[in-house]
């Protein structure tokens, strides 16, 4: 059963009626540009097969009603909120980020209440962006609902990329998460076997192919269960810090410092703010040689720029941790081309790229350097770049 149909079963059975429609989003995995998105930067995300899924429909008394299902198969209700009426701080825990989204459509003309049932299969906590995936769903559903799509030829349907900016401010002023745009990017408009290369400050994006299996190789996702959150304050001190050094270099951001003139650009900044500096740039970096290495069809030789993206990650930017080491480190000593960690770190997931016949060897190699340790043991899994965020039916 797809995640559409499960949540539209337990829409049926909880709401007893059968939704309007189903919009369903996907979580993403970043290849390369990890803390950039903020800093104006480059990335380059693709999208999972794994979806939130929302079935939505009307209510008339101006009520938003939420309900999500468990991997248990229980049903956990949100208390039910008129929209008129939300506002940063007044809704607590999980049912926040599908009211954040609609309390920000709210100031744009959205009013209308909504019965919502979620259901999904996004690993949460695994720093593949399964809170975004969430509001995505839950903005085309309550855009779907009042006649809107970002597909639409109508003059006022809105752009996928004015969604994104939407569900980032619901995440940003609601929810109270300093995120950049990387990941609400990702989910709506990312294309089945592509990379989307956003260039964060313009809009401006290309659809990059990737193709890992034609080349022989696989992106193997390492959740190491290790729960991450952006409400977290080492995420906004870290960005603090970048817009702290873009101050004091008198630039509008970290973009506008060129790789060429890092070393002179570091001696005027604080000892503090160096290393965040050095990562940013440096990133950006690693991103546009990413492109152009996969422009060139050359895919297998990415795997350096990953494995430097990821000690960049850890020495400078300082958002590693052990779980997301001992799996970089185990993945290349098995003969992984490349690994680092993936998202905003403090835990979550890290990506190896992998020949496909060492597969098998790569994941015997984790599964004993976490047991080692006394970790819990990951979930690993194959990342096959996917459609982004639509209306399943």
């Amino acid at each position: 059963m797809t995640t559409a149909d499960r949540a539209a079963a337990a829409f049926q059975q909880v709401y007893d009626r059968a939704p309007t429609g189903i919009w369903s989003a996907p979580g993403r995995v970043n290849l390369i540009g990890e803390h950039t998105d903020y800093n104006d930067g480059f990335v380059l995300p693709f999208a999972l097969p794994y979806r939130i899924a929302v079935a939505a429909a009307p209510r008339e008394d101006g009520v938003l009603a939420v309900g999500t299902l468990g991997v248990d198969g229980n049903v956990q209700h949100a208390d039910p909120f008129p929209i008129a009426d939300l506002e940063p701080g007044v809704v607590p825990g999980w049912a926040a980020y599908p009211s954040g989204v609609a309390w920000v459509l709210r100031s744009q003309g959205i009013t209308g209440g909504a019965d919502l049932m979620v259901a999904g299969d996004v690993p949460a906590g695994a720093g593949l962006s399964s809170s975004h995936a969430l509001e995505c769903a839950v903005a085309l559903a309550l855009l779907g609902l009042a006649g809107l799509s970002p597909d639409g030829d109508e003059a006022s349907s809105p752009t996928r990329q004015e969604i994104a900016r939407w569900v980032q401010r619901s995440e940003n002023d609601f929810v109270g998460a300093p995120t950049g745009l990387l990941d609400q990017t990702a989910s709506l408009c990312c294309v089945e076997a592509h990379a989307l290369f956003l260039d964060v400050r313009s809009g401006k994006s290309e659809q990059v192919h990737f193709d890992a299996a034609a080349a022989g190789l696989e992106v193997l996702v390492v959740d190491t269960r290790a729960s991450h959150s952006h409400t977290d304050g080492g995420y906004g001190a870290r960005r603090a810090g970048c817009e702290r050094a873009a101050e004091i270099l008198g630039v509008p951001a970290l973009r506008d410092v060129e790789v060429t003139e890092l070393t002179e650009t570091l001696a005027r900044l604080p000892e503090d703010l160096r290393p965040l500096v050095r990562h940013v740039v440096t990133e950006n970096d690693r991103v546009l040689q990413t492109v152009d290495l996969l422009h060139a069809n050359r895919l297998g030789d990415i795997g350096p720029l990953l494995s430097a993206s990821h000690a960049s990650l850890r020495d400078d930017y300082r958002v590693s941790c052990l779980e997301l080491d001992v799996a970089v480190d185990a993945a290349m000593a098995a003969g992984a081309l490349g690994a680092r960690m993936v998202g905003g770190g403090f835990g979550g997931s890290a990506i190896a790229l992998v020949p496909v016949g060492l597969h098998s060897d790569v994941e015997k190699s984790v599964f004993a350097a976490f047991a080692e340790r006394s970790l819990p043991k990951p979930r690993l899994f194959t990342a096959v770049p996917s459609k982004g965020a639509g209306q399943d039916r």
